[in-house]
């Protein structure tokens, strides 16, 4: 079975480019499975869709993740936990980086939420933070960390 992600148009460059290899994705019925070949795309079902990597890559590992997203500190990534073991503070900053949020400016991207907030922090952890915050509001999120490796 293939399984297909989409993924917003600030990855779209680290996905084709295979330097980000994993995504963060909630619980659903059937998510991609070790051996299993991966689609990845961006603007999925509209008609701006565009396949990000032309030879499917092949997931590696599907994980249970648990993220706690906090106001409560300047990076709002309170603790990130995979398969059941919590990461070190020195272990999510390398964690964000490959998640896509190295520290860069996403320019253009300004989260309309968090007015004077934009991804271009000096820290992974603090635009994956902003990110969240955004995206999934502050509280626990449980989902699934899916990682890939190139298409022998």
């Amino acid at each position: 079975m293939m399984v297909a992600y989409s993924f917003h148009r600030i990855f779209a460059p680290q996905v084709a480019a295979l330097t980000k290899r994993q995504t963060i994705r909630a619980n659903r019925r059937r998510h991609a499975r070790p051996g299993e070949p991966v689609q990845l795309y961006t603007a999925m079902r509209t008609r701006h869709c565009l396949k990000l990597v032309d030879r499917d890559p092949l997931c590696t590992d599907a994980l249970p993740i648990v993220i706690e997203v906090t106001t409560l500190i300047d990076e709002f990534i309170a603790s990130i936990e995979i398969d059941g073991r919590s990461l070190h503070r020195d272990e999510i900053e390398p964690f964000a980086a490959a998640d896509g949020f190295a520290p860069i400016d996403f320019g253009w991207w300004q989260p309309p939420a968090l007015v004077g907030q934009r991804l271009q922090a000096a820290t992974a952890r603090s635009n994956m933070g902003v990110f969240w915050l955004k995206t999934h509001g502050v509280g626990r999120f449980t989902g699934v960390l899916i990682k890939w490796d190139p298409a022998p």
